[in-house]
């Protein structure tokens, strides 16, 4: 495809911009052929126009896909060119916070100037054994690839680094050397690696300068060179430097300093051992103070002097020299202060004026003399043919001296330095190969260039030439590597630039032939160099403005050197005579050293042993002397240096490091482009761009090009062959085959085909997104319509339904209406009717009544007017005494009042006054109570008067009615009233009085009333005030209830709370401890391992030659055996035999294996006691947890007491269990002879025969005592009669009571009688052994039918096996043999428990049967006295042994101690152990000869079975120290051999599952804690070792399976890699995937089980195994921006959930074993969540609780689409989610540790196995074992 056809509309392109360099802009319509402009819009939303050169018809370069921006290497890229490759880096830089860029072989550096996360150890581990590929780009994956080349070439390696100054190349070398100390390890116990990480703070205090674009500023250039040994471990090293900066000691420019010691020493000036320097403040001193910034901000030149000081301790510098150096470099400073001054009558001299101090201190230092120094510093010595002459120098001239001689003096200790460097850091063994690292300036170009600028520039062309023909090599290579056509890559050759510099009269030979010229001068020599190269050459110019200066173009730029200071500078003089007063100091015998001849000292950069393989010279200028050999210009030398420092790169393998400064300002992850360009052209990077791009830079294996593009594959064109079907797409897709290449293994593609074939891509998947989108939509909309259409009709029904059933309740409503009003007008008509006829009752009624009233009330008015007239007469004069009588109350009152007023006035005024408040409170309570008593006395007075005024009603109306009544009486009898007239008027008084009297008590009634309302008021209030008062007081306390209730809930939460903190806290700490524990024994361990290894050393005679294998760092060798001396001192022969090994070759007795041993020794006794007191605090610490289980056994003692007892009382049932002996027996009898089991016992089967043959020995056993039975009573006959006439009467009565009771019992006969019906028993079964066999002959027929089918079944499996496919059916024949063997084993295994069972349960009955009957007979002849047998003579009788039973114990002979060691634990072989025998048969084995020699008390047998059993072990491990099955096993035997030591220890806590039985079986001699603590380390021991196996056994499947395998095929699809999978890297061995970590696993746990291994343990193990999947699947992960992805994370989760289900098949849910996978699934889960509101950054917050901040900002940062589809994560989202993290307290460590070991512990777990029911097989050669 033409690249005109790329430029289409909105299509985006770079156009140069003076700010940017380059700016992104997008076409407005597409580019036709012969258009002169392009419209373009750029970013921020501006059109512009674009003009096409007519001549060139050049267009602007295109941009890459956004899914290609970011990539780790930058020949990924599609297009290749400045603009993205700029765009690239920046976008890594900034938004993904990336330092580290490939490009090709080239790995670019930029400087954060921010201290990041990236360089710890675990980083370290991380990149250890990867490709260069395989990893996100790093400094430590550079010294990975050097560094695993140079062991499987056997070539020696180089890592350049170089850049401008502030670009980081001394940090990136510093970081490289570190990688190398680190993974490497040293060869001896000198610890070389630290030296060399050691050296680096010493030189950069003596080379290193504060400069205005770096504050640690390297001023010189080294080539270090790291040896190696066979096994590829650090023997030495060895520096050359190149090019001190010398001009820097005598000035610096603005705001520069000087080197950095010198400072250092100023800072430093107030220690004691500096006093005698006499140093002040670096402001003082004229060589520290002309840059005029003598700080740098956040450095301490004070700390960083300690540092220096160690360093130099470190590497052999003595205190003395150090002092000495410090001299010097003082009377360096104090120099630079001495004054000259020129003479006023003659210019050309000059003079020091009199006791000048700083001079004075300059020679005190020293040691030299004053007079001398102050006059060769302003006089010379000319010598001539014959003669000598002193000349006196001006004042310019002798300042120069006095800066030259300083400057030679600062030099010649810089090269004193480099030598004691060179020589702490020499190899103590033969080097086999080394890894150069090259820390050089890189192109430098200032305002100012004078001669450091331009040897700069030099070597860099030099570099530059060896770059550029090192990459036109590997580009060739790797085209005929792939058998594809090539032609010759066109390339900068900078030859010609060289040459103008080096060759034959060139410019340096032009310099060094002007400074041998008397007065040659650097105008003098810029007009040679223009006659010479001027219109001559076309890389040399003049500038216009300019005479003395020259122009080269050099490969990044043309720079323009200013000749003045040339001539001097490559001169470098110093007076010989300044030199011979400085060898003259007495006092300071450095300065000799410092300024001896050159043929009595090496090269002071000259390290290399004399026999390492590559020849180094010096490369640094040598001390400068005063004869004429030292005539070698300084630029002379550096090119002699130079050239051999390319012999040296030429001669390895080189990897490059670009340092690129991304700001002048030192800002952290900021940007300049255009410093950034300009770096990239000078560092080479965009000339390795073009070389790739002249070819074919993009490179697809067939296997990546087939993933990814099958989507532009048609289903017919997909061929098995994936070669043939990539071939026939690519012939569719691209029609020029120009632009791509067909190699052996690999696809090569130009410039711009990727672009286009990820343009097809994204459009095929854009327009099938589009149908995708528009089915869905479809079908959404479709399903919308059904859901409405179904909605409106279900809406239609119910409201259809609605209407009618409205309708219905109107009809229903209607009708109850009519009737309502029907019977509602009835009502009404009724109402009405009642209405008027009451009415008109009514009327009648009142107009009747009416009628009489007025009737009555004209009488009665005429009877009230004469009572009116009476009462008026009589009321006139009562009104006049009334009036008299109120005016003189009315008086008084006013009299009263006005007394009352006093006495009111008076009681406010003391109610004012603050005691009668006080009185008043005081009686309030009182008050109230009696108000309240006083209130319910008058409550209960008021209803007395009540009461009585209800009582005169009822007598006033009672008399009332009476009077009446006389009334009538009288009126109807007027006549007789009239004549008792008298008697009327006396009652009308008394009337009178009576309603007077009732006048008076409802007037009192009333006040009474009035009085109690008001006291009831008063009450109430008061009341209501109390109840108030009593309401808050409750509230109150309510309140005060509710806040102790509160606090105290409170507290007990606090307490909870702090009491479940402290616990936990306890378990963190004790957890810390055992791991501290572990960690420690572990390195014991590593110590103990080497100390056998010296000894093997010290032992062999003859040295295997190493493999190249890397070791790793902390071991040195695995082939030693283990020794063990914890306990145990080393026995007597033991140190003879290293005496006698040291005395054989007493040539490997050095100081340093001594002091070496004595060094681990100690080292050993130190871990002894630190592992004393941590078992100490760990036994503290569980005690603890013990105390509450030893209260509760105390409680149980308690019934132990009861239970002995009992077993007291269990003796005198004895005699009761005799008499059932016989029940026993005839129930056993019944049972032999039931016929409801006839196959157990029938003739024939097995547990028939056991219990014959013990029925047969118990009828033997039972005849023998018959006949002793017999004997013994004919003798006690004898013995009657013998003693009758000797003994009383009671005695023979008592013998003859005995014998009748004997005949009564009649236990003889019993057994006689038992015994016939045995032989009846047998006879019977005998008998039926006929019908038996018939049965079993139809049972045979049986099985024969059974085989016949089977064979049918066969055949017909074969049948259907031979139409398989030939791999299908050989997996089907063996699934079906697997199955059947399977299901037999099951079945036979089965009867075997079966009939074991039933054997050892009849054992066990007829020993006890056994037992009884010899108690019963040996208690019959207890009854006979002893002093009868004693007289009664008796005969000898053969009586037979009881045999006794086994006691579960082992005997063996001292001397087959070391045959049992061997058979049963150096040449016992698992596999036949752990599937035909018991598991942890060794360990029972071991302990029951423990058991032996506790029996016989034999403690040196015990400790000496012990010692050898803990050594075979070690010994075995270490042999087999990779061999899983082994280790397995042994910590399997191990832990049961320490749970039988616990179990079997006679303490209590360990016996409460033990039988009784058992309980008998416990050590009775010896207390065997201290031993049980010893194997528990070995167990621990055997546990990490086993822990190392898994990891390295899962370590190279877990990437693989884990990451980069698709389980789910098709989710993802990888992207351009460029060269990330270099062809110098190793090929695969092979792909990993899931299956092949879950076969893995499956094989450990089987391994495991078989081996009977504790299930607890079994559950740390998996646990371990599944910390160690997640640690290294996400450090992988966060170190590989290729695999942070959406697709990727759903492939983690789906291969975490096949882990989960793994666990759940094996029942290890609750093991801890998925707690340690979460971070790994929460990344997961962070790779696929929505990453753009900020809800989702809440989200994510709340999710990612397991993984640390650092690790979330990562995994952001890193997150790459894989499709156009996918969005990149924002910088302001990354920043909200570190905003809403800054709080969170978590490590700051970005990887996981994946080598971290979680503290393992043995949980007791007792065995119910019997020891004396363990067999030992004869296949294990344990015959010489007794069993006891």
């Amino acid at each position: 495809m033409a690249a005109s056809e790329l430029f289409t509309k909105f299509a985006r392109v770079w156009i140069p911009d003076t700010v940017d360099v380059w700016q992104s802009a997008e076409l407005l319509k597409d580019y036709k052929s012969g258009d002169t402009v392009l419209h373009l819009k750029t970013e921020d939303d501006k059109e512009t126009q674009y003009r096409i050169d007519p001549k060139t018809k050049e267009l602007p370069p295109l941009r890459n896909p956004d899914i290609l921006v970011g990539e780790n290497d930058l020949t990924a890229l599609s297009y290749l060119h400045e603009p993205a490759i700029l765009h690239n880096l920046k976008v890594r830089f900034m938004d993904s916070k990336l330092i580290y860029t490939y490009c090709g072989i080239v790995l670019v550096a930029i400087n954060p100037y921010e201290q990041l996360p990236i360089y710890g150890e675990d980083i370290i581990n991380a990149y250890s054994g990867q490709n260069m590929g395989d990893m996100d780009p790093h400094i430590f994956a550079v010294a990975e690839e050097a560094y695993k080349q140079m062991a499987r070439d056997e070539r020696n390696q180089s890592i350049i680094v170089s850049g401008e100054s502030g670009a980081g190349k001394t940090v990136s070398a510093k970081y490289a050397m570190r990688y190398f100390a680190t993974v490497s390890g040293s060869a001896s116990e000198t610890n070389v690696e630290e030296k060399v990480l050691a050296s680096n703070p010493i030189m950069e205090s003596i080379g290193n300068a504060k400069t205005t674009r770096n504050d640690n500023s390297s001023r010189f250039g080294k080539y270090i060179e790291i040896g190696f040994d066979k096994k590829y471990r650090i023997t030495g090293a060895n520096m050359r430097t190149y090019l001190l900066e010398k001009s820097r000691v005598v000035f610096q420019a603005e705001d520069e300093r000087n080197y950095h010691i010198l400072y250092q020493l100023c800072a430093s000036k107030h220690l004691p051992e500096f006093k005698d320097l006499r140093l002040g403040h670096a402001q003082n001193f004229n060589y520290t103070n002309f840059g005029g910034s003598p700080v740098i901000e956040g450095i301490d030149d004070a700390k960083e002097m300690m540092n220096t000081r160690h360093a130099c301790t470190l590497l052999g510098i003595n205190e003395s020299h150090q002092m000495g150096i410090f001299r010097v470099v003082a009377a360096v400073l104090h120099l630079g202060n001495v004054t000259i001054k020129a003479n006023d009558r003659d210019a050309e001299n000059c003079f020091i004026p009199p006791k000048t101090e700083h001079l004075i201190i300059f020679c005190e230092l020293l040691g030299v003399d004053y007079e001398q120094m102050a006059h060769w510093l302003c006089h010379r010595k000319i010598i001539t043919g014959s003669e000598t002459y002193i000349k006196p120098m001006p004042k310019v001239q002798a300042i120069n001296a006095r800066d030259a001689l300083a400057k030679h003096i600062y030099a010649s200790v810089f090269n004193w330095i480099v030598h004691h460097v060179n020589r702490a850091l020499r190899a103590s063994v033969k080097q086999h190969s080394f890894i150069g690292v090259l820390d050089i300036y890189g192109f430098e170009t200032f305002e100012i260039n004078s001669f450091e600028q331009f040897c700069i520039n030099y070597a860099n062309e030099k570099l530059q030439q060896q770059f550029n023909m090192h990459v036109f090599k590997l580009e060739q290579e790797e085209y005929m590597k792939e058998e594809i056509p090539w032609t010759l890559i066109d390339f900068y050759d900078n030859q010609p630039c060289i040459n103008l510099i080096e060759a034959k009269l060139g410019i340096l030979d032009l310099l060094d032939e002007e400074c041998k010229m008397p007065k040659g001068s650097d105008d003098t020599w810029a007009q040679k160099l223009y006659n010479t190269h001027l219109n001559k050459c076309a890389l040399f110019q003049k500038p216009r403005m300019s005479n003395r200066a020259f122009i080269i173009k050099h490969f990044a730029d043309q720079v323009e050197y200013q000749c003045e200071g040339f001539l001097e500078k490559n001169k470098d003089t110093v007076y010989e005579e300044q030199i011979t007063v400085l060898k003259a100091s007495k006092k300071l015998t450095l300065l000799a050293e410092l300024f001896q001849d050159e043929k009595q000292v090496s090269s002071p950069t000259d390290g290399r042993p004399p026999f390492a393989r590559a020849t180094v010279k010096s490369a640094k200028p040598r001390a400068l002397q005063p004869n004429k050999e030292h005539k070698k210009s300084v630029g002379h030398q550096f090119r002699n240096s130079l050239h051999l420092l390319m012999e040296t790169l030429n001669a390895t393998t080189p990897h490059y490091v670009r340092c690129i400064k991304p700001n002048d300002d030192k800002l952290a992850f900021t940007f300049d482009p255009k410093r950034a360009v300009q770096q990239l052209r000078a560092c080479g990077v965009l000339e390795t761009i073009r070389i790739s791009a002249a070819g074919f830079p993009s490179r697809w294996t067939y296997q990546e090009f087939f993933n990814r593009y099958r989507v532009l594959m048609k289903q017919k064109d997909v061929l098995s062959d994936k070669k043939l079907t990539c071939k026939n797409v690519l012939e569719k897709l691209i029609k020029d085959q120009d632009k791509y290449q067909f190699g052996k293994t690999k696809i090569f593609f130009r410039a711009g085909q990727v672009a286009y074939l990820e343009k097809l891509r994204a459009d095929k998947l854009r327009v099938a997104c589009i149908r995708i989108q528009k089915t869905i939509r479809s079908w959404l909309q479709r399903k919308k319509y059904l859901r409405m259409r179904s909605a409106a009709i279900t809406i239609q029904r119910y409201v259809r339904g609605y209407q009618a059933r409205c309708y219905a309740q109107f009809l229903r409503r209607t009708r109850a209406a009519t009737l309502i009003q029907k019977y509602q007008r009835m009502y009404a008509a009724r109402q009405k009717f009642l209405r008027f006829r009451s009415a008109t009752i009514v009327i009648q009624s009142f107009i009747r009544g009416f009628r009489g009233r007025r009737q009555y009330k004209a009488i009665l008015r005429e009877q009230k007017a004469t009572i009116l007239q009476k009462h008026m007469r009589g009321w006139m004069a009562k009104r006049k005494y009334r009036r008299t009588h109120h005016a003189i109350v009315y008086l008084q009152c006013c009299y009263r009042r006005m007394m009352a007023k006093r006495e009111l006035k008076k009681l406010k005024i003391e109610a004012r006054s603050v005691e009668h408040y006080k009185t008043l409170n005081i009686g309030m309570e009182n008050k109230i109570v009696q108000l309240q008593c006083k209130v319910n006395n008058q409550t209960k007075e008021m209803k007395s008067l009540l009461e009585k005024l209800v009582s005169l009603e009822s007598t006033y109306t009672h008399e009332t009615d009476k009077l009446r009544t006389e009334v009538d009486k009288l009126r109807v009898n007027e006549g007789s009233a009239k004549v008792s007239s008298n008697k009327i008027t006396c009652l009308m008084e008394e009337i009178a009085i009576l309603r007077k009297e009732l006048t008076e008590t409802q007037a009192q009634k009333k006040r009474l009333e009035e009085s109690g309302n008001k006291y009831k008021a008063e009450t109430d209030v008061v009341l209501s005030q109390l109840t108030e008062q009593n309401a808050l007081l409750k509230s109150e306390k309510d309140d005060l209830n509710c806040r102790i209730q509160v606090q105290a809930k409170e507290i007990t939460e606090t307490m909870e709370r702090q009491n479940e903190e402290e616990t936990k806290q306890l378990q963190v700490d004790l957890n810390d401890e055992r791991s501290r524990y572990q960690s420690l024994l572990n390195e014991f361990c590593k110590l103990e391992e080497r100390y056998d290894n010296l000894k093997e050393e010290m032992s062999l005679v003859s040295i295997t030659k190493p493999g190249h294998r890397r070791t790793d760092s902390t071991h040195s060798s695995n082939e030693s055996e283990y020794t063990y001396n914890s306990l145990l001192s080393s026995e007597p022969g033991e140190s003879e035999d290293v005496t006698r090994r040291t005395e054989e070759y007493p040539e490997m007795k050095g100081a340093l294996d001594m002091s070496l041993f004595l060094k681990l020794q100690k080292r050993v006794t130190e871990l002894e006691q630190e592992k004393q007191a941590l078992q100490e605090e760990l036994d503290a610490k569980e005690e603890q947890a013990l105390r509450s289980k030893k209260e509760a056994e105390d409680q149980q003692l308690m019934a132990r007491s009861t239970e002995l007892e009992y077993e007291s009382l269990k003796r005198q049932e004895l005699e009761s269990e005799n008499k059932k002996l016989k029940n026993e027996l005839n129930e056993l009898h019944r049972a032999l002879t039931d016929k409801s089991a006839p196959q157990a016992t029938a003739p024939g089967a097995p547990a028939y025969k056991v219990l014959l043959d013990h029925l047969n020995a118990a009828t033997e056993e039972l005849e023998v005592r018959k006949e002793e039975v017999l004997i013994l009573r004919s003798q006690l006959v004898s013995q009657k009669e013998a003693v009758a006439c000797k003994e009383t009467m009671t005695e023979p009565i008592l013998f003859l009571e005995d014998v009748r009771k004997m005949k009564n019992q009649g236990e003889i006969t019993q057994a006689f009688v038992g015994l016939k019906e045995t032989n009846r028993l047998l006879e019977s079964q005998l008998q039926g052994q006929k019908k038996v066999y018939e049965n079993e002959l139809e049972i045979l027929r049986g099985e024969v039918q059974n085989l016949k089918e089977e064979i049918n079944r066969q055949q017909q499996l074969l049948a259907q096996n031979l139409q398989l496919p030939p791999e299908a059916r050989i997996e089907a024949s063996l699934q079906h043999e697997i199955t059947r063997l399977t299901n037999e084993n099951l079945d036979l295994m089965e009867q075997l428990e079966k009939q074991d069972k039933t054997v050892r349960k009849l054992k066990k009955q007829l020993k006890v049967f056994a037992k009884k009957i010899g108690e019963l007979e040996v208690g019959q002849t207890e009854n006979v006295s002893p002093a009868q047998l004693a007289d009664e003579p008796i005969r000898p009788v053969n009586i037979p042994r009881k045999e006794k039973d086994f006691q579960g114990m082992l005997e063996y002979k001292k001397d087959d101690e070391l045959k049992l060691i061997k058979n049963l634990i150096l040449e016992l072989k698992p596999r036949g152990v752990a599937v035909n025998l018991i598991p942890g048969l060794p360990a029972y084995i071991l302990f029951m000869c423990v058991r032996h020699a506790d029996y016989i008390n034999d403690d040196q047998r015990v400790r000496s079975l012990l010692t050898s059993t803990i050594n075979g072990i070690k010994k075995i491990l270490k042999k087999r120290s990779d061999d899983f099955e082994i280790v397995s096993f042994w910590l399997s035997n191990t832990s049961r051999f320490l749970h039988c030591l616990k179990q079997y220890s006679g303490e209590e806590a360990f016996m409460k599952h033990n039988t009784p039985r058992q309980n008998d079986h416990c050590l009775r001699n010896f207390d065997l804690a201290e031993y049980r603590q010893v194997i528990s380390d070995l167990a621990i021991q055997i546990y990490q070792q086993l822990t190392k196996v898994l990891e390295n056994a899962l370590q190279p499947m877990i990437v693989s399976g884990m990451l980069e395998h698709e389980t789910i095929q098709g989710v993802s699809g990888q992207k351009p890699t460029g060269l990330r999978k270099r062809t110098s890297s190793v090929a695969d061995e092979g792909t990993y995937t899931l299956d092949s970590i879950v076969r893995q696993l499956n094989n450990f746990h089987s391994i495991m089980c078989q081996h009977g291994m504790d299930p607890e343990l079994i559950k740390q193990i998996v646990k371990q195994i599944f910390y160690i999947i997640g640690a290294v699947t996400l450090n992988n992960l966060l170190l590989r921006k290729d695999m942070c992805s959406w697709s990727k994370g759903m492939q983690i989760r789906y291969n975490v959930s096949q882990l989960e289900e793994w666990l759940r098949d094996k029942n290890l849910q609750t093991s801890g074993a998925k707690e340690t996978l979460e971070p790994l699934i929460q990344a997961a889960q962070l790779l696929q969540v929505k990453k753009k509101m900020d809800e989702d950054a809440e989200a994510i917050c709340s999710m990612c609780n397991a993984i640390t901040t650092a690790q979330i900002v990562k995994v952001l940062n890193l997150y790459t689409p894989v499709n156009e589809f996918e969005e990149r994560v924002t910088a302001s989202f990354i920043r909200t989610i570190q905003v809403r993290l800054q709080n969170r307290k978590d490590s700051p460590q970005l990887l996981m540790d994946a080598k971290h070991i979680f503290p393992v512990t043995f949980p007791f777990n007792p065995s119910s196995l019997a020891l004396e029911s363990i067999q030992i097989p004869g296949s294990m050669n344990l015959g010489f074992l007794l069993r006891v």
